[in-house]
């Protein structure tokens, strides 16, 4: 396979441009600052991480805010560790930052091995994928769909099918409209992104079934990754509209990408700071997202108290999860899907 890296790129594209308005900032990367240990540590997904950034500044109990939870990558790329949990009470807490929902899965497998505690939850942007025990428990909390970006001057078409989709990604080609086979250069997230992992299985296209001229290794959600006329991505919905609306630390990722329509349905609704997920969105390109948390700590009062049921303090926080992008969804707090990772 054809790994190739990205560097991320200064690429203006102004909010006043987009007229989406400057919004104050409910969040940050990373707790703020990172000594701010707080009752609740999760590490995973970039798609969620900024709006489990700023559940993380809403969501308080008697002990102070409950939920830190660690970006997927690091602001400062020369700092790969993270410390979750204060040193002094709990040693130990110091690993690799796990990019992705898949890596921050394996780090609360990795926790619960070793009972400490490090890591209370993962963020995940895809469900389970090993049913064989029930060691985690996938708590749904709200809703997102991918679609692909391209850039704004782009020689690839502003909508796709599904199987012309499957084709780019297994041969980087499709049919268009005439019969004519067209070349592109798709884009592939990082192993270990719940978005990978969710685009191929929507695209019915396998791991294997990939095809070498497909470019992998490229950091999810980052626009500026492309950098041609032909090249496209796959890119969280939810993520794009947060990232243009100005909050000062969501980092604009975007460049002058463009969410695109799949099957003639556009991602998104209205405009501006109305600017919304299209829940009519091609249903199989839509999906729920998760916090993941130990089966055998459901009970756990402060676990319980944040992410479990309805009325959970996660689920209470409806217009934080709307503000980031994200839909609702009617099962929030539900504790009926399990796996192993």
């Amino acid at each position: 396979m054809n790994v190739k890296s990205h560097a991320k790129v200064g690429a203006a594209f102004g909010v006043a441009a987009l007229g989406l308005g400057i919004l104050a900032a409910p969040a940050s990367a990373d707790p703020n600052p990172i000594t701010d240990y707080r009752q609740l540590a999760g590490v995973g997904s970039d798609t969620t991480q900024y709006v489990m950034n700023g559940l993380g500044d809403v969501i308080t109990n008697a002990n102070g805010k409950v939920v830190a939870s660690w970006n997927a990558t690091p602001t400062d790329p020369t700092v790969t560790t993270i410390t979750t949990k204060n040193p002094t009470t709990s040693p130990g807490c110091t690993f690799n930052r796990p990019n992705g929902s898949s890596n921050g899965i394996v780090a609360l497998n990795n926790d619960i091995t070793a009972g400490t505690h490090c890591v209370d939850f993962a963020r995940s942007s895809r469900g389970p994928v090993d049913f064989t025990t029930s060691d985690l428990t996938f708590v749904p909390y709200a809703k997102d769909g991918v679609s692909y970006a391209t850039d704004l001057g782009s020689t690839v078409p502003t909508n796709l099918t599904k199987a012309q989709l499957a084709s780019i990604y297994t041969n980087c080609t499709y049919t268009n409209a005439s019969g004519t086979s067209v070349t592109v250069a798709p884009l592939l997230p990082q192993t270990g992104s719940g978005t990978r992992t969710f685009w191929l299985s929507a695209i019915g296209v396998s791991e294997s079934q990939v095809g070498s001229c497909v470019t992998q290794g490229v950091q999810e959600h980052d626009g500026t990754a492309i950098t041609a006329g032909n090249q496209l991505m796959p890119y969280s919905i939810a993520q794009w509209i947060a990232q243009g609306k100005g909050f000062a630390d969501v980092e604009n990722r975007r460049g002058e990408s463009r969410l695109r329509s799949i099957n003639s349905t556009t991602p998104t609704t209205g405009s501006g700071t109305a600017l919304a997920l299209n829940t009519a969105f091609d249903a199989g390109f839509l999906r729920d997202v998760y916090n993941v948390v130990p089966t055998a700590r459901l009970a756990d009062a402060v676990i319980a108290d944040t992410f479990v049921g309805s009325a959970s303090k996660v689920c209470s926080n409806g217009s934080t999860i709307n503000s980031y992008g994200f839909g609702t969804v009617a099962n929030c707090g539900a504790t009926t899907l399990t796996g192993e990772r």
